[in-house]
Protein backbone atom coordinates (compact mmCIF):
# COMPACT_ATOMS: atom_id res chain seq x y z
CA UNK A 1 0.00 0.00 0.00
CA UNK A 2 1.68 3.27 -1.06
CA UNK A 3 1.27 6.13 0.39
CA UNK A 4 2.27 10.00 -1.01
CA UNK A 5 2.05 13.05 1.83
CA UNK A 6 1.56 16.58 1.54
CA UNK A 7 3.90 18.50 3.78
CA UNK A 8 2.22 21.90 5.25
CA UNK A 9 5.20 23.75 6.56
CA UNK A 10 8.71 23.74 5.97
CA UNK A 11 10.83 25.38 9.18
CA UNK A 12 12.43 23.22 11.55
CA UNK A 13 9.79 20.89 12.17
CA UNK A 14 9.08 19.83 8.37
CA UNK A 15 12.71 19.51 8.04
CA UNK A 16 12.98 16.98 10.89
CA UNK A 17 9.45 15.24 9.57
CA UNK A 18 10.62 15.14 5.92
CA UNK A 19 14.07 13.41 7.39
CA UNK A 20 11.56 10.72 9.49
CA UNK A 21 9.84 10.05 6.57
CA UNK A 22 12.55 9.82 3.88
CA UNK A 23 14.48 7.17 6.06
CA UNK A 24 11.77 4.63 6.79
CA UNK A 25 12.87 2.83 4.44
CA UNK A 26 16.20 2.36 6.10
CA UNK A 27 15.71 1.68 9.25
CA UNK A 28 12.21 -0.46 8.46
CA UNK A 29 12.80 -1.73 5.08
CA UNK A 30 9.92 -3.81 2.94
CA UNK A 31 6.64 -1.81 3.52
CA UNK A 32 7.98 1.62 4.08
CA UNK A 33 9.58 2.13 0.97
CA UNK A 34 6.63 3.29 -0.76
CA UNK A 35 5.98 6.07 1.96
CA UNK A 36 6.80 9.37 -0.14
CA UNK A 37 6.66 13.32 0.29
CA UNK A 38 5.11 14.25 -3.08
CA UNK A 39 4.11 17.67 -2.11
CA UNK A 40 5.35 20.79 0.11
CA UNK A 41 3.35 23.87 1.08
CA UNK A 42 5.25 27.14 2.46
CA UNK A 43 3.95 30.41 2.84
CA UNK A 44 6.72 31.89 0.25
CA UNK A 45 7.33 30.73 -3.03
CA UNK A 46 10.90 30.68 -2.73
CA UNK A 47 10.95 28.56 0.15
CA UNK A 48 8.43 25.99 -0.73
CA UNK A 49 10.86 26.14 -3.97
CA UNK A 50 13.83 25.72 -2.30
CA UNK A 51 12.35 22.70 -0.62
CA UNK A 52 11.27 20.96 -3.64
CA UNK A 53 14.49 21.12 -5.56
CA UNK A 54 16.65 20.57 -2.62
CA UNK A 55 14.91 17.54 -1.34
CA UNK A 56 13.36 16.21 -4.05
CA UNK A 57 9.97 16.70 -3.47
CA UNK A 58 8.10 16.73 -6.79
CA UNK A 59 5.42 19.69 -6.30
CA UNK A 60 5.27 22.69 -4.04
CA UNK A 61 2.95 25.62 -3.41
CA UNK A 62 1.91 28.25 -1.57
CA UNK A 63 -2.03 27.47 -1.06
CA UNK A 64 -2.61 24.34 1.24
CA UNK A 65 -5.55 23.72 -0.66
CA UNK A 66 -3.57 22.19 -3.68
CA UNK A 67 -2.24 19.88 -1.53
CA UNK A 68 -5.60 19.27 1.37
CA UNK A 69 -8.05 18.39 -2.06
CA UNK A 70 -5.36 16.78 -4.41
CA UNK A 71 -7.10 13.02 -5.08
CA UNK A 72 -3.60 11.49 -5.30
CA UNK A 73 -2.41 12.64 -1.56
CA UNK A 74 -3.40 10.26 1.28
CA UNK A 75 -1.68 11.89 4.14
CA UNK A 76 -1.92 15.53 5.31
CA UNK A 77 1.19 16.14 7.91
CA UNK A 78 0.79 19.66 10.04
CA UNK A 79 4.20 21.62 10.65
CA UNK A 80 2.60 25.03 10.42
CA UNK A 81 2.06 27.64 13.68
CA UNK A 82 0.03 26.45 16.16
CA UNK A 83 -2.86 28.97 15.26
CA UNK A 84 -3.15 27.61 11.55
CA UNK A 85 -3.68 23.92 12.57
CA UNK A 86 -7.45 23.91 12.89
CA UNK A 87 -8.65 24.94 9.75
CA UNK A 88 -5.87 22.91 8.07
CA UNK A 89 -6.83 19.46 9.60
CA UNK A 90 -10.65 20.39 9.92
CA UNK A 91 -10.20 20.81 5.77
CA UNK A 92 -8.17 17.88 5.93
CA UNK A 93 -10.58 15.48 7.88
CA UNK A 94 -13.25 16.63 5.24
CA UNK A 95 -11.40 15.57 2.20
CA UNK A 96 -11.05 11.99 3.73
CA UNK A 97 -7.38 12.28 4.30
CA UNK A 98 -4.94 10.72 7.05
CA UNK A 99 -3.49 13.49 9.53
CA UNK A 100 -0.52 13.45 11.28
CA UNK A 101 0.16 16.72 13.48
CA UNK A 102 2.38 18.81 15.55
CA UNK A 103 1.70 19.51 18.63
CA UNK A 104 -0.89 21.12 20.35
CA UNK A 105 -3.65 19.69 18.32
CA UNK A 106 -4.83 23.58 18.45
CA UNK A 107 -4.86 26.47 20.60
CA UNK A 108 -8.45 25.61 22.25
CA UNK A 109 -9.57 22.48 23.86
CA UNK A 110 -13.31 23.58 22.18
CA UNK A 111 -11.15 23.38 18.90
CA UNK A 112 -9.32 20.10 19.73
CA UNK A 113 -12.71 18.28 20.70
CA UNK A 114 -13.99 19.64 16.93
CA UNK A 115 -11.06 17.84 15.77
CA UNK A 116 -11.19 14.30 17.62
CA UNK A 117 -14.68 14.04 17.18
CA UNK A 118 -14.57 14.88 13.41
CA UNK A 119 -11.49 12.50 13.28
CA UNK A 120 -13.67 9.52 14.88
CA UNK A 121 -17.01 10.29 12.04
CA UNK A 122 -14.61 10.38 9.40
CA UNK A 123 -12.68 7.08 10.12
CA UNK A 124 -9.57 8.59 9.25
CA UNK A 125 -6.28 8.00 11.03
CA UNK A 126 -4.80 10.99 12.85
CA UNK A 127 -1.30 11.28 15.19
CA UNK A 128 -0.29 13.56 17.51
CA UNK A 129 3.61 14.31 17.25
CA UNK A 130 4.02 13.70 20.70
CA UNK A 131 7.53 12.06 19.80
CA UNK A 132 9.69 11.52 22.96
CA UNK A 133 6.83 8.44 24.12
CA UNK A 134 9.02 6.73 21.15
CA UNK A 135 12.35 6.88 22.93
CA UNK A 136 13.67 3.85 23.59
CA UNK A 137 14.02 4.46 27.52
CA UNK A 138 10.75 5.78 27.73
CA UNK A 139 9.09 2.97 26.08
CA UNK A 140 11.09 1.43 28.86
CA UNK A 141 9.56 2.95 31.08
CA UNK A 142 5.85 2.34 30.27
CA UNK A 143 6.61 -1.18 29.98
CA UNK A 144 7.92 -0.83 33.54
CA UNK A 145 4.60 0.98 34.67
CA UNK A 146 2.54 -1.34 32.74
CA UNK A 147 4.15 -4.53 34.45
CA UNK A 148 3.18 -3.13 37.66
CA UNK A 149 6.04 -3.18 39.14
CA UNK A 150 6.05 0.05 39.89
CA UNK A 151 3.08 -0.03 42.09
CA UNK A 152 0.55 3.01 41.88
CA UNK A 153 2.08 6.06 41.57
CA UNK A 154 2.64 8.27 44.43
CA UNK A 155 4.29 11.38 43.68
CA UNK A 156 6.20 12.47 40.35
CA UNK A 157 8.15 15.35 38.82
CA UNK A 158 7.92 16.06 34.93
CA UNK A 159 10.09 18.64 33.67
CA UNK A 160 11.47 20.31 30.09
CA UNK A 161 14.04 22.99 30.11
CA UNK A 162 15.53 25.22 27.52
CA UNK A 163 17.63 28.32 27.35
CA UNK A 164 16.13 30.19 24.78
CA UNK A 165 14.11 33.09 26.53
CA UNK A 166 17.48 33.77 28.78
CA UNK A 167 18.44 36.84 26.14
CA UNK A 168 16.36 39.38 26.20
CA UNK A 169 18.41 40.78 22.98
CA UNK A 170 17.15 37.52 20.65
CA UNK A 171 15.08 37.98 18.60
CA UNK A 172 11.49 36.41 19.77
CA UNK A 173 10.67 33.85 17.31
CA UNK A 174 7.29 32.84 16.40
CA UNK A 175 7.01 30.53 19.87
CA UNK A 176 6.81 33.34 21.75
CA UNK A 177 4.38 35.02 20.19
CA UNK A 178 0.97 34.75 21.84
CA UNK A 179 -0.82 35.82 18.52
CA UNK A 180 0.88 33.06 16.38
CA UNK A 181 1.75 30.43 19.08
CA UNK A 182 -1.60 30.35 20.73
CA UNK A 183 0.04 30.36 24.41
CA UNK A 184 3.72 30.59 24.98
CA UNK A 185 6.13 27.71 26.56
CA UNK A 186 3.39 25.81 27.87
CA UNK A 187 2.08 25.00 24.55
CA UNK A 188 5.41 24.35 23.31
CA UNK A 189 7.35 22.39 26.12
CA UNK A 190 4.33 21.79 28.27
CA UNK A 191 2.67 19.81 26.08
CA UNK A 192 5.46 17.24 25.85
CA UNK A 193 5.74 17.04 29.54
CA UNK A 194 2.11 17.07 29.75
CA UNK A 195 1.45 13.63 27.76
CA UNK A 196 4.54 12.00 28.98
CA UNK A 197 2.87 12.37 32.57
CA UNK A 198 -0.11 10.98 31.05
CA UNK A 199 1.14 8.33 29.46
CA UNK A 200 3.44 6.60 32.35
CA UNK A 201 0.97 8.06 35.43
CA UNK A 202 -2.64 7.89 34.53
CA UNK A 203 -4.75 10.76 33.90
CA UNK A 204 -5.05 14.46 35.59
CA UNK A 205 -7.90 15.31 38.04
CA UNK A 206 -6.89 18.78 38.88
CA UNK A 207 -3.92 20.78 38.13
CA UNK A 208 -2.82 24.39 40.07
CA UNK A 209 -0.52 26.73 37.56
CA UNK A 210 1.46 29.58 37.90
CA UNK A 211 3.10 31.73 34.49
CA UNK A 212 5.88 32.98 34.41
CA UNK A 213 7.38 36.11 32.13
CA UNK A 214 10.65 37.45 33.27
CA UNK A 215 11.66 39.58 30.86
CA UNK A 216 8.46 42.21 30.30
CA UNK A 217 10.12 43.57 27.50
CA UNK A 218 12.50 42.11 24.78
CA UNK A 219 13.46 42.17 21.11
CA UNK A 220 10.33 41.12 19.20
CA UNK A 221 10.49 39.31 16.14
CA UNK A 222 11.44 42.20 13.96
CA UNK A 223 14.37 42.99 16.50
CA UNK A 224 12.58 46.20 17.59
CA UNK A 225 11.74 46.23 21.50
CA UNK A 226 8.42 44.41 21.80
CA UNK A 227 6.12 43.48 25.09
CA UNK A 228 6.27 39.79 25.95
CA UNK A 229 2.87 38.35 25.45
CA UNK A 230 3.77 34.29 25.99
CA UNK A 231 4.86 32.89 29.02
CA UNK A 232 8.70 32.30 29.76
CA UNK A 233 8.00 29.49 32.13
CA UNK A 234 4.87 27.51 33.34
CA UNK A 235 5.13 25.76 36.72
CA UNK A 236 2.02 23.17 37.36
CA UNK A 237 0.63 20.85 40.26
CA UNK A 238 -1.20 18.52 39.73
CA UNK A 239 -3.70 15.88 41.33
CA UNK A 240 -3.90 12.08 39.60
CA UNK A 241 -6.94 10.12 39.73
CA UNK A 242 -5.51 7.30 41.47
CA UNK A 243 -3.92 9.64 43.89
CA UNK A 244 -0.89 11.04 43.03
CA UNK A 245 0.33 14.12 43.11
CA UNK A 246 3.17 15.94 41.57
CA UNK A 247 4.79 18.56 39.70
CA UNK A 248 5.27 19.62 36.18
CA UNK A 249 7.46 22.53 34.75
CA UNK A 250 8.00 24.30 31.41
CA UNK A 251 10.93 26.64 31.39
CA UNK A 252 13.31 28.80 28.33
CA UNK A 253 14.19 30.94 31.04
CA UNK A 254 16.61 28.06 32.45
CA UNK A 255 20.24 29.14 31.87
CA UNK A 256 22.89 26.58 30.99
CA UNK A 257 20.25 23.96 29.72
CA UNK A 258 19.77 22.52 26.52
CA UNK A 259 16.89 20.31 25.40
CA UNK A 260 16.64 18.50 28.80
CA UNK A 261 13.07 17.03 28.98
CA UNK A 262 13.18 14.77 32.55
CA UNK A 263 10.90 12.99 34.86
CA UNK A 264 10.66 11.33 38.14
CA UNK A 265 8.53 8.95 39.14
CA UNK A 266 8.12 7.49 42.53
CA UNK A 267 5.17 4.30 43.05
CA UNK A 268 4.29 2.30 45.97
CA UNK A 269 6.64 -0.32 45.22
CA UNK A 270 9.84 1.83 43.16
CA UNK A 271 10.83 4.40 41.11
CA UNK A 272 12.01 5.67 37.62
CA UNK A 273 14.31 8.14 36.91
CA UNK A 274 15.32 9.80 33.18
CA UNK A 275 16.80 12.47 31.37
CA UNK A 276 16.42 12.82 27.39
CA UNK A 277 20.10 14.84 28.15
CA UNK A 278 21.45 10.69 28.51
CA UNK A 279 18.71 9.28 26.75
CA UNK A 280 20.55 5.49 26.60
CA UNK A 281 19.52 4.73 30.17
CA UNK A 282 16.37 4.08 32.39
CA UNK A 283 16.97 4.22 36.23
CA UNK A 284 14.78 1.68 37.81
CA UNK A 285 14.57 1.59 41.73
CA UNK A 286 12.92 -2.05 42.81
CA UNK A 287 11.54 -2.01 45.86
CA UNK A 288 11.15 -5.29 46.20
CA UNK A 289 14.48 -6.06 46.21
CA UNK A 290 16.16 -7.42 49.19
CA UNK A 291 17.40 -4.19 51.97
CA UNK A 292 19.87 -4.51 54.54
CA UNK A 293 21.86 -2.81 57.35
CA UNK A 294 24.68 -2.14 54.63
CA UNK A 295 22.11 -1.86 51.64
CA UNK A 296 21.02 -5.29 50.76
CA UNK A 297 20.22 -5.13 47.05
CA UNK A 298 18.35 -2.36 46.46
CA UNK A 299 19.58 1.04 44.52
CA UNK A 300 18.87 2.47 41.46
CA UNK A 301 19.97 0.46 38.48
CA UNK A 302 20.87 1.85 35.24
CA UNK A 303 19.01 -0.07 32.29
CA UNK A 304 20.80 0.24 29.04
CA UNK A 305 17.97 0.77 26.27
CA UNK A 306 20.21 3.24 23.84
CA UNK A 307 18.83 1.64 20.17
CA UNK A 308 16.93 -0.96 21.48
CA UNK A 309 13.70 -0.35 19.94
CA UNK A 310 11.14 -3.58 18.84
CA UNK A 311 11.28 -5.34 15.38
CA UNK A 312 11.75 -4.05 12.70
CA UNK A 313 13.58 -1.26 14.11
CA UNK A 314 16.31 -1.68 15.94
CA UNK A 315 18.71 -3.23 13.25
CA UNK A 316 19.75 -0.16 11.56
CA UNK A 317 22.26 0.87 12.58
CA UNK A 318 22.53 -1.37 15.76
CA UNK A 319 20.94 -1.94 18.91
CA UNK A 320 24.65 -1.16 20.28
CA UNK A 321 24.13 2.51 18.60
CA UNK A 322 23.18 5.63 21.15
CA UNK A 323 19.71 7.08 20.88
CA UNK A 324 19.75 10.00 18.76
CA UNK A 325 16.86 12.78 19.19
CA UNK A 326 15.63 12.29 15.56
CA UNK A 327 15.24 8.51 15.76
CA UNK A 328 12.10 9.46 17.67
CA UNK A 329 10.42 11.53 14.97
CA UNK A 330 11.51 8.53 12.71
CA UNK A 331 9.69 5.58 14.89
CA UNK A 332 7.04 7.74 15.37
CA UNK A 333 6.03 8.58 12.12
CA UNK A 334 6.57 4.46 11.48
CA UNK A 335 3.61 3.93 14.24
CA UNK A 336 1.39 6.27 12.35
CA UNK A 337 1.99 4.81 8.76
CA UNK A 338 2.02 1.68 10.17
CA UNK A 339 -1.74 2.59 11.60
CA UNK A 340 -2.70 3.74 8.29
CA UNK A 341 -1.75 0.21 6.47
CA UNK A 342 -2.88 -2.28 9.49
CA UNK A 343 -6.40 -0.29 10.37
CA UNK A 344 -4.91 -0.07 13.69
CA UNK A 345 -5.64 2.90 16.47
CA UNK A 346 -2.97 5.61 16.00
CA UNK A 347 -1.39 6.25 19.29
CA UNK A 348 -0.98 8.74 20.43
CA UNK A 349 -4.41 10.34 19.08
CA UNK A 350 -6.40 13.45 18.35
CA UNK A 351 -8.24 12.43 21.58
CA UNK A 352 -4.78 12.50 23.36
CA UNK A 353 -4.30 15.40 22.50
CA UNK A 354 -7.57 17.09 22.35
CA UNK A 355 -6.95 15.63 26.39
CA UNK A 356 -3.97 17.56 26.60
CA UNK A 357 -5.57 20.63 25.52
CA UNK A 358 -8.05 20.48 27.90
CA UNK A 359 -4.98 20.24 30.37
CA UNK A 360 -3.06 23.20 29.85
CA UNK A 361 -6.43 25.52 29.35
CA UNK A 362 -7.29 24.58 33.11
CA UNK A 363 -4.02 25.53 33.83
CA UNK A 364 -4.11 29.01 32.44
CA UNK A 365 -7.16 29.42 34.24
CA UNK A 366 -5.84 28.18 37.51
CA UNK A 367 -2.88 31.00 36.67
CA UNK A 368 -5.46 33.70 36.05
CA UNK A 369 -7.54 32.66 39.48
CA UNK A 370 -4.00 33.22 41.63
CA UNK A 371 -3.17 29.47 41.62
CA UNK A 372 -6.48 27.89 42.60
CA UNK A 373 -6.98 24.21 41.82
CA UNK A 374 -9.29 23.74 37.95
CA UNK A 375 -10.78 20.09 37.98
CA UNK A 376 -10.28 18.67 34.58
Amino acid sequence: MSLKIGLLGFGFMGKTHAYAIDNLRYFFGDGYDDVKIVSVCTTRVETAEKASRIYGIPKYTTNEDDIIFDPDIDVIDICTPNIFHYESVKKALNAGKHVYCEKPLTVTYEQAKVLSDLADEKGVKCQMVFNNRFMPAVMKAKEVVDSGRLGNTVSFRFVYRHASCTDPNKKAGWKQNADVCGGGVLFDLGSHAIDLCRYLCGEIESVSGRSQIYYKTRAGMNGESWNTNADEAFYMTASLKNGGVGTIEANKLAIGTNDELGFDIFGEKGALSYSLMQPNYLRFYDGSRDNGYIGGDRGFTDIETVGRYPLPGGIFPSFKAPVGWLMGHVESYRSFISAVKEDKECCPSFRDGAAVQKIMECAYQSDKENGVFIKI
